[in-house]
């Protein structure tokens, strides 16, 4: 049996090699044709009402071609691409205006499938928009990059910069609409919208949109402002009215995601905006989970996902669950267990995690299926049954690498197998290395290739006691192997022992 297990540990690590390798040049090949071979990339956008994206200044592409890309990860409709930062610039730092620059970002937007819902005018969350005399000329360069990313019709304006005193102050105000229907009037020629982000209720938007009057101002709506203010949001927008609102930032305040918010309903915003007759672009702006604020892709991939299940949009992962005819308590815990690894890596609430999550539940049941089906043959053949499940483990292993491959490049592969058999291929090694620091960088090499080796059976062990008997043995092996190398173990751990207290640390 021992023999058998090695030569399947011993090629099991050969075939991972070649695997990992041709899924690293399958995952590059995935990239380069964008969005034909890999199953979370080729979905196409069906014809929704409404579509979902993100703020790239938010999740820190500004202006970066890598935000197409991370909103495809994320399982976006679109992005609203900012113009670049202002500050006491002229103009916006807007790379964009340059024409080569430009066709890539067109380019790469396209390739991806990615379409931009929005330009936005950012620089006036901190720039008073009244004093700002060449506001048209900024207007008219947020024109033009919408054209050149595809006659993008909205544009988003906010009001921050200038305060909110202009509301009440007379002088300020008549500059403030005076501008507003500057640019409405340029939107208006060049086919555009401005959406403008104000402080006020739907009162005293309509009255604000009534002293513009031009077609070329609507509101871009945020939730934010309105749960801020104690107003409701259904309320608000029904008051309002769908023609008077070109967009929606649909987030709140950073705090906690989307589906975690009491003071949003979703669910009531859109039946709501369902009788409206309303349809657009909902683009996330914020609502990040305070715990974790820096991690794009749980913050935005949750946020994104729960608008697209609210607004009946989100795709149908390509790989399915294989959950038919099991407990669903079982299920539930098989797929927790599967989330441990797609939260290691930020991709839980993505298109891609959500593959990389089912592959990996598939394997635990498949696992199951396997030793179920040893343990009722054994009954009456022992022998049979131990060589059966040996069979099956064999044949499946590799397919497990295979189809996480299509997903993940080589060192993800290596994280969700380190997730599964609990870390203790690091944390040995770093035991090893720290309780005898005098080891040689080939016994270290040969240190890790036997950890790597002993997870690949652990893998596919059947319950967390027999996968740490594998490393056990392991263990054991490299103990052997240390002592022969003429280390004293016994003593280079009573040291370590006394290095570890020293540092006020616990074994």
């Amino acid at each position: 049996m021992m023999k058998r297990k090695k030569a399947f540990v011993l090629l099991c690590l050969m075939l991972s090699i070649e695997s990992l390798t041709l899924g690293s040049n399958a995952q590059n090949s995935i990239k380069d044709e964008a969005s034909t071979s890999n199953p979370s990339s080729s979905i196409a956008h069906p014809s929704f009402r409404y579509q979902v994206g993100v703020c790239d200044w938010m999740i820190l592409k500004r202006q970066k071609l890598g935000e197409f890309e991370l909103a495809k990860q994320l399982g976006c409709d679109g992005i609203e691409l900012d113009m670049g930062s202002l500050g006491q610039r002229e103009m916006f730092d807007n790379k964009i205006r340059d024409p080569q620059e430009a066709a890539i970002f067109k380019r790469t937007a396209d390739s991806l499938d990615i379409k931009v819902g929005a330009v936005a005018m950012s620089g006036f969350y901190a720039q008073d928009l009244t004093k700002r005399d060449n506001y048209l000329a900024l207007a008219e360069d947020c024109f033009d990059t919408m054209d050149k990313m595809g006659n993008v019709e909205v544009a988003f304006l906010p009001l921050g910069g200038s305060g909110n005193d202009w509301s009440t102050n007379k002088e300020k105000r008549a500059i403030i609409v005076k501008r507003l229907h500057d640019i409405g009037e340029a939107a208006k020629a060049r086919g555009k919208r401005v959406g403008i982000d104000t402080p006020l209720d739907a009162k005293g938007n309509l009255k604000l949109l009534k002293e513009i009057n031009s077609p070329g101002i609507a509101i871009f709506y945020k939730f934010q402002t309105i749960v801020e203010n104690g107003w409701d949001v259904c309320k608000d927008m029904k008051k309002l009215g769908g023609k008077n609102i070109c967009a929606i930032h649909a987030s709140n305040t950073d705090k906690v995601w989307l589906r975690n918010d009491s003071l949003i309903d979703m669910p009531a915003i859109k039946r709501t905006l369902d009788q409206m007759g309303w349809g657009g672009w909902l683009f996330v702006e914020r609502s990040r989970n305070v715990s974790m604020v820096r991690n794009v892709k749980m913050n935005y991939g949750n946020n994104v996902r729960y608008l697209k299940e609210i607004f009946n949009s989100y795709p149908t992962p390509a790989v399915a669950l294989d959950s038919k005819g099991r407990e669903s308590a079982y299920v539930n815990t098989i797929i927790g267990r599967a989330q441990k690894a797609t939260d290691e890596l930020g991709i839980t609430w993505t298109p891609m995690g959500q593959n990389v999550q089912n592959i990996i539940a598939n394997r635990y049941f498949k696992l199951n299926d396997i030793y179920a089906e040893r343990d009722s043959i054994k009954k009456s053949d022992k022998q049979l049954a131990e060589a059966q499940c040996d069979s099956k483990l064999y044949r499946s292993h590799f397919g497990f690498d295979a189809d996480l491959s299509t997903y993940l490049n080589p060192q993800e592969i290596e994280r969700v197998k380190d997730v599964m058999t609990y870390h203790v291929v690091k944390v040995t090694y770093d035991a090893q290395c720290d309780m005898i620091p005098t080891l040689t960088e080939e016994e270290k090499a040969q240190i890790l290739t036997w950890l790597k080796e002993a997870r690949e059976l652990a893998i596919d062990a059947e319950s967390s006691k027999k996968k740490h008997e594998v490393f056990g043995k392991y263990k054991g092996r490299i103990n052997n192997y240390l002592s022969k190398r003429g280390y004293d173990l016994n003593k280079e751990r009573e040291e370590w022992y006394k290095r570890v207290k020293a540092r006020g640390g616990e074994l």
